[in-house]
């Protein structure tokens, strides 16, 4: 069964491996930021004695901010766990709202995130575009051969259910 919890120091090894797999590190570039994901709190999703997701969050002002998230491997349910966990962790400190930025190309995870209750409320052109200045490894063409070019801002009310 899939839990989600704090990550604790005894997790960093399985973080890091995790980070790599997905992020190719500790970095990622997002809103004209490089965060280094080691630096933030972080949730897990264990199955069993397994660490096979992580998401590393901000708080910012009345909601919490999801900088990061990913699974090995992926399609299991632990993306549902720690988007559960990082909503549940913002309700119980009273906040309105949970927000992250992904990319134009990532259909995958648009799909994900709008059946997961969130919506889509901006467009951010070129963002990506400047994030290669911060991390130059970041490709020009991404998911399904899709130029990589902008950030698409999600987001879900923390005091609506969930559909």
């Amino acid at each position: 069964m899939l839990t989600a919890r704090p990550a604790g120091p005894e997790d960093r090894a399985a973080l890091d491996r995790i980070l790599d797999a997905v992020w190719g590190g500790p970095y990622v570039a997002g809103r004209d930021t490089l965060f280094d994901l080691t630096t933030l709190p972080s949730l897990i999703a264990v199955d069993g004695d397994t660490v096979i997701g992580t998401l590393q969050y901000a708080i910012d002002g009345d909601a919490v901010e999801v900088v990061a998230i990913g699974a090995v491997p992926r399609i299991r349910g632990a993306g549902t766990v720690l988007l559960d966990a990082a909503a549940a962790l913002g309700r119980a400190q009273g906040l309105a709202r949970l927000w992250l930025v992904t990319t134009n190309d990532n259909l995958d995870a648009l799909r994900f995130y709008q059946r997961r209750g969130m919506r889509m409320v901006s467009v951010d052109r070129g963002a990506v575009d400047r994030a290669r200045l911060l991390k130059p490894g970041i490709p020009l063409v991404g998911s399904y051969g899709i130029e990589l070019h902008d950030e698409i801002r999600m987001e879900m009310s923390l005091g609506a259910a969930r559909h």
